[in-house]
């Protein structure tokens, strides 16, 4: 039977896309393991200092066949890593390993993905973008060394587009907008299911600083930090000319963040990783800084301001999932 590749690295994308921007600052990978034609696991790289992609799914292949084994409570990266090098028993030979990005090639808070490999030599990795991180880089030449089939560039545009915030936080800036709206457009009041503050709150404890404009925040009087996850709260950057605030306002009082208020738009390039909430005044101000829009659309129909706006941006789609009811759209400014 023929292999679908394809098939395969999709399923590693869309599960890379569930984490998406909370890797921050490695990228999101995802990856697929295949017995004899079998599906055995889709993991992903969860966040920072976890275990990558390749370590979650062939851990997850290994427990498919041994539900019991010793390996399902062990959770650390280097842990993973030994226990699996000792005890594979040849398993993973007849295997095909789908992976978003070419496994790492060097040691830092979690262990070199391909030195895993190597021992267990699968009958074929299948990447779908090299990795362009100079110090990471080399990991296919490390696999056909020890006589691994390797593929490389299947759905690799899909890829580049999962890469792309990390290509540019990597190299300077990247910056995104998010914002909540209803199917109607509308983008007034509290639209966000609790999920999705649960989401954003996330990102939020993930970013190095957030952009909102004064406006904004005479009227809301927010507090834009992560406590619907524990999280640590962001720098906030405050657009505005008027430099005069009511001190009362509950985002001046959360420690340990940086609050500037400026209308130089320049010190936003102090930070690597940026999230902007607003409306569409601020949007036209940063028009051609920002890298990404993340809209999330809730299936509520309201009256209330809509996208009644003179700003001309052209963005692609470049993906779509679901936070319970709620639709997230991922879009890219076209290059």
């Amino acid at each position: 039977m023929k292999i679908d590749d394809s098939f395969y690295m999709k399923l590693a994308l869309d599960e890379a896309w569930k984490y998406q921007l909370l890797t921050y600052p490695n990228p999101a990978v995802g990856c697929v393991v295949v017995k004899n034609g079998e599906l055995l696991s889709i993991e992903a790289h969860k966040e920072a200092g976890h275990p990558h992609a390749e370590v979650n799914a062939l851990k997850a292949a290994f427990l498919k066949k041994h539900p019991n084994d010793k390996i399902k409570t062990i959770n650390d990266a280097f842990k993973v890593h030994e226990y699996l090098m000792e005890h594979h028993k040849n398993f993973f030979t007849d295997c095909e390993v789908y992976v978003t990005l070419e496994p790492c090639n060097h040691v830092g808070k979690t262990p070199a993905c391909t030195n895993l490999l190597k021992e267990l030599k699968p009958n074929r990795v299948v990447i779908a973008h090299e990795d362009l991180n100079k110090e990471a880089s080399g990991g296919q030449e490390t696999l056909k060394s020890v006589n691994i089939d390797v593929s490389i560039g299947c759905m690799k545009k899909e890829a580049y587009d999962l890469l792309y915030p990390f290509i540019k936080w990597s190299n300077g800036t990247f910056i995104f907008y998010k914002m909540a709206q209803t199917l109607n457009g509308s983008i007034d009041g509290q639209i966000s299911s609790n999920k999705a503050k649960a989401y954003v709150h996330t990102l939020r404890d993930r970013i190095d600083c957030m952009a909102i404009g004064g406006n904004t925040v005479r009227t809301d009087k927010p507090t834009l930090d992560a406590r619907y996850v524990a999280g640590r709260a962001p720098d906030i950057f405050i657009y505005s000319k008027n430099k005069i605030f009511d001190k009362k306002i509950p985002l001046f009082h959360v420690p340990n963040r940086k609050v500037t208020i400026s209308d130089d738009l320049f010190k936003l390039l102090d930070y690597k990783f940026i999230m902007v909430e607003g409306v569409y005044n601020l949007l036209d101000i940063l028009k051609e800084r920002i890298d990404y829009i993340v809209l999330l659309i809730s299936p509520k129909i309201r009256r209330g301001h809509n996208a009644l706006s003179e700003i001309n941006m052209d963005f692609e789609i470049i993906h779509e999932n679901y936070i319970g009811e709620e639709k997230i759209i991922y879009l890219k400014r076209k290059s």
